[in-house]
């Protein structure tokens, strides 16, 4: 057996899942979350609704069209963070190298468990059972020597979608060193980490389809179709070499908020508001990180799906939203609106920890006059202290969220304006969107 263990643990179907745990007249249906305009897309999809087709990135009219039954909800991405808090506290009681992968999924370093959790199976099994326990979710666990296997099992252990209903899978899969290339090479070779639709369809076109014919082949073959930096580490994984190691609390690059609208929104007036609400959104979750921001930068996309970005760095970093709303109003003024905007979006990147922030960062002073600039030193110089303003208003205003949630108090600026199911990301170096 091997002495490396890693488990990939992926929770099945989950934004669908938990919306089903937080109203048990949905079970059984096909329950699709995502964007509910006739633009939206699908993000998540129950079993019963992959029965039908529909699946996530998938145009939320072509869902309805695979059927028409479809229960369609607007995301909540504050309860789904929830739900993923509550997993990842779950993780870390098995080992502290928890590597977290998006909202729902996660790599474990279990290879020092076995004198408190017993062999690899019998770890696997535990976590899925006190996932169910804690959660009321159900989750899927793959093992194996490494990340890419691991991946891979978690996969072959997942449920089975059908016009006649879900069916479970094994729940676990475990797959030891000596068997890694019996289980990998039947599969095709789009499996493979780095093999997407192009690099795909250039291996076809050399009589490669799956992972053990491309083993097969010489790697100056594979490096000749793919690359070198891509034909190299493709070739590698094709005989079950993957040496990453699960790297826990990675660093967060970058927080992001947006929204795409039913309609091309044309009055700049509104889309200012919006941004408001961006702003807040991000600042919000900024704050939630212990983290402030260097740089803001604006994502707009045409009615013809033309994109454009924008970027603002400033002086020094911050994390309110006011500030961050004054940039980004700016970057929008630079931008000709033509005949309308379908997608808007804020990211704030560069991120430091608020502790270590260099220089002095500004708030925005409150008092009887309205707002206005001040600064604030920062911690350890001379002068610190409480921070005045927009430092205490944010703690208040989290403080309420936290309770309330996320509606329970808003930007006045926005007044009139409501929160739209829009796409978040809390993202790392090797997270995805």
């Amino acid at each position: 057996m091997s002495t490396r263990w890693v488990l990939h643990v992926d929770m099945d179907a989950f934004f669908a899942a938990v919306e089903v745990k937080e109203d048990p007249s949905l079970a059984g249906k096909p329950v699709v979350v995502g964007g509910t305009g006739p633009r939206g897309v699908v993000a998540s999809a129950s079993y019963e609704a992959r029965g039908f087709g529909a699946r996530s990135a998938m145009p939320g009219r072509e869902a309805r069209r695979l059927c028409p039954q479809l229960v369609f909800l607007p995301a909540r991405f504050e309860l789904y963070q929830r739900y993923s808090e509550l997993l990842h506290a779950v993780l870390q009681t098995f080992t502290p190298l928890v590597e977290g992968i998006g909202l729902d999924e996660a790599f474990l370093d279990v290879s020092g468990g076995a004198s408190l959790f017993g062999t690899p199976p019998e770890m696997a099994a535990q976590v899925r059972e006190r996932v169910s326990a804690e959660l009321g979710l159900t989750c899927s666990v793959g093992a194996g020597p490494n990340k890419l296997v691991a991946k891979l099992a978690s996969k072959a252990a997942k449920p089975r979608a059908s016009r006649r209903g879900p069916s479970p899978g094994p729940g676990v899969v475990v797959v030891t060193e000596e068997e890694v290339l019996d289980f990998i090479w039947p599969m095709p070779v789009g499996a493979l980490w780095g093999v997407g639709p192009a690099s795909s369809e250039r291996l076809h076109k050399v009589g490669v389809t799956t992972v053990g014919q491309l083993a097969a082949l010489p790697e100056t073959a594979v490096v000749a179709a793919l690359g070198k930096s891509a034909g190299e580490m493709v070739h590698s994984l094709a005989w079950g070499r993957d040496g990453r190691a699960v790297v826990p609390d990675r660093e967060l690059k970058s927080i992001g908020h947006e929204e795409t609208y039913p309609t091309d929104v044309v009055d700049r007036d509104q889309l200012e508001r919006r941004l408001v609400l961006l702003a807040d959104s991000v600042a919000a979750r900024a704050r939630r990180h212990g983290v402030v921001a260097r740089t803001l930068t604006l994502k707009f996309r045409y009615g013809d799906f033309t994109t454009l970005t924008r970027s603002h760095t400033f002086s020094t970093p911050q994390m309110n939203g006011p500030n961050l709303w004054a940039a980004a109003k700016d970057l929008l003024g630079s931008l000709e609106l033509k005949d309308g905007v379908r997608l808007l979006g804020l990211s704030a990147s560069g991120l430091v920890p608020i502790r270590s922030a260099p220089g002095e960062q500004l708030q925005l002073e409150l008092s009887d006059g309205g707002p206005s600039a001040t600064s604030c030193t920062g911690p350890g110089q001379a002068g610190s202290g409480p921070t005045p303003g927009w430092e205490r208003a944010s703690q208040a205003i989290d403080a309420v969220r936290a309770r309330f949630g996320e509606a329970a108090v808003g930007p006045a600026t926005s007044l009139g304006e409501k929160p739209r199911p829009s796409s978040q990301h809390d993202r790392s170096p090797s997270s995805r969107s």
